[in-house]
């Protein structure tokens, strides 16, 4: 294959950059709005969405062309079945991003149940889990891929934390429960956020490594 295809990889790879800053924004939007009281920026949340779709639907595109007018070997078939995967994983994360942002308006109308502290630490970790995965995969760097993985443990950990407080809440006033609920909700969303991070490195891993450690990351550490 002509080597055209470097840059037209590079291209693709730019593409998912930007696509991933969008999401993470749309994340930290939705999260901030909720922590600050500020239904305004799930306004911006909505708008945000529509380019993460339109760059989805322009990298979809993209590589089904390649896939046809190059029929790429092994090598470029892999980098390009992987663009396809975090290209999915990453228009996942902004769907989260969404849900969360409508979540947080119906909250805004309520008074809040308590100051969110963890919440936002949560989230921050969430996104830049994000940017790294992101990073591993353009610079090649499964080591970076391999930390995202072990971050994903400490986002589950945050995740089982707010869950029991919540929920210590719910059983002390029943009032509390439908926002607390919400909250839970907010919650389980940021930790599928990191569960396509980890996608996205996992599939990093294979491509640099030749390795599966879906569901293995500890062995390999």
């Amino acid at each position: 294959m002509e080597r055209h295809f470097d840059e037209e990889l590079k291209s693709l790879k730019e593409r998912l950059l930007q696509m991933a800053d969008t999401a993470q924004e749309m994340i930290g939007l939705a999260v901030k709005s909720l922590a600050e009281r500020k239904e305004e920026l799930t306004k911006e949340v909505f708008v945000l969405e529509d380019r993460v779709n339109h760059i989805e639907i322009e990298i979809e595109e993209e590589v089904l062309r390649l896939l046809a007018l190059r029929q790429p070997a092994a090598g470029d078939l892999r980098l390009l079945t992987a663009v396809l995967k975090i290209n999915n994983d990453l228009e996942r994360i902004a769907d989260q991003a969404v849900n969360i942002a409508e979540i947080a308006a119906d909250l805004l109308k309520q008074p809040p149940l308590k100051p969110l502290i963890d919440i936002p630490q949560m989230a921050r970790l969430a996104q830049r889990m994000v940017k790294n995965s992101l990073d591993a995969f353009v610079n090649h760097n499964p080591l970076l891929a391999k930390q995202v993985c072990v971050d994903d443990d400490e986002v589950d950990k945050i995740n089982d934390q707010i869950f029991r407080e919540l929920l210590t809440y719910m059983m002390q006033d029943p009032k509390s429960i439908n926002r607390a609920v919400d909250l839970i909700l907010v919650s389980r969303n940021i930790e599928r956020v990191a569960d396509h991070a980890t996608n996205i490195s996992e599939d990093v891993i294979f491509i640099e490594q030749g390795k599966n450690i879906k569901h293995h990351i500890q062995e390999e550490q």
